[in-house]
């Protein structure tokens, strides 16, 4: 067995482990390739079939190939498919693009906040709805108690500080210094009532697993990934105002493992071309530490 088969073994491991352990479990689908390749992995675990709602932070200022990929496969694979957004901000151009606050602020307010309060059914959600073909509003307002995210260690500083099992409080806040210690293939699933939890069944990938893995399965990814004849792609995905794409002429996913083997990212972060980390000091762990993805 190769390394990215023991990958993908631990992986849906984990995603059956949280599927038996949580009751209302959601996955968050963020469009980007990591996400995107735990979409793929939890079709693996439960034979083609994802039976947890996904859940998308909307934040209305995504990159419109983002939003026509993610409905684009939400039809094809039949997903039951979930939208959050901070409606009130947007309405009221709180944000930082309107320029009304800072870009941290605004992560905080169409991300963090619409995430926690999407998690907890506290804000309206939209449900896509196969038969209309349509977002119509979510009669579920049942909160999500387990949540799997797709994190992973070497992307940025404060996520190598993560578990496979990671506990939040009520509010979604996470205390960084109470970790449930993880030995080998023995998680902690079994938390105290209210506490909830996020589950990272990508946390020992690296950037160059995720591709070589795309590459290998042939998994459909975002068009943005690749230089479209200007020289430059990007990524990481997020809002078209704060995110910017990195010199590059890869046009499939073999010249992206190549780029990634031969070091020519090696001193530039993964994250490099998110404004907001630069904001924030080169790391998320403030964000995070309040319920950042």
């Amino acid at each position: 067995m190769n390394q990215i088969d023991q990958l993908e073994s631990r992986s849906i491991h984990i995603l059956r482990e949280a599927y038996a352990a949580f009751d209302n479990l959601c996955m968050l689908w963020s469009i980007g390739k990591d996400s995107t390749v735990m979409l793929w992995l939890a079709r693996k675990a439960f034979f083609g079939h994802v039976p947890f709602p996904l859940v998308h932070i909307d934040t209305s200022f995504k990159i419109p190939e983002m939003i026509r990929y993610r409905d684009e496969l939400t039809r094809r694979w039949g997903l039951n498919m979930v939208v959050g957004q901070n409606r009130e901000a947007l309405d009221e151009r709180r944000t930082f693009p309107d320029g009304a606050i800072d870009r941290l602020t605004c992560c905080r307010v169409l991300k963090t906040d619409a995430l926690r309060n999407t998690l907890s059914g506290n804000w309206p959600r939209l449900r896509f709805n196969h038969e209309s073909d349509r977002y119509e509003v979510d009669a579920d307002t049942e909160p999500y108690t387990g949540v799997i995210v797709g994190v992973r260690a070497d992307e940025e500083g404060s996520r190598s500080k993560e578990r496979y099992f990671s506990p939040r409080d009520r509010g979604n806040e996470w205390d960084i210094g109470d970790q449930p210690p993880e030995f080998w293939n023995q998680y902690k699933t079994d938390f105290a009532p209210g506490t909830h939890v996020r589950i990272h069944p990508l946390l020992d990938w690296t950037e160059l697993n995720i591709w070589e893995y795309i590459h290998r399965e042939s998994i459909p990814t975002v068009s943005l990934y690749y230089d479209q004849g200007e020289g430059s792609r990007y990524r990481s995905l997020g809002c078209y105002p704060c995110t910017n794409p990195v010199q590059s002429t890869a046009r499939n996913t073999a010249d992206i493992i190549k780029e990634l083997r031969t070091g020519k990212f090696v001193r530039v972060a993964e994250r490099a071309g998110r404004a907001q980390d630069k904001d924030d000091g080169g790391g998320l762990e403030t964000l995070r530490r309040e319920g950042y993805m």
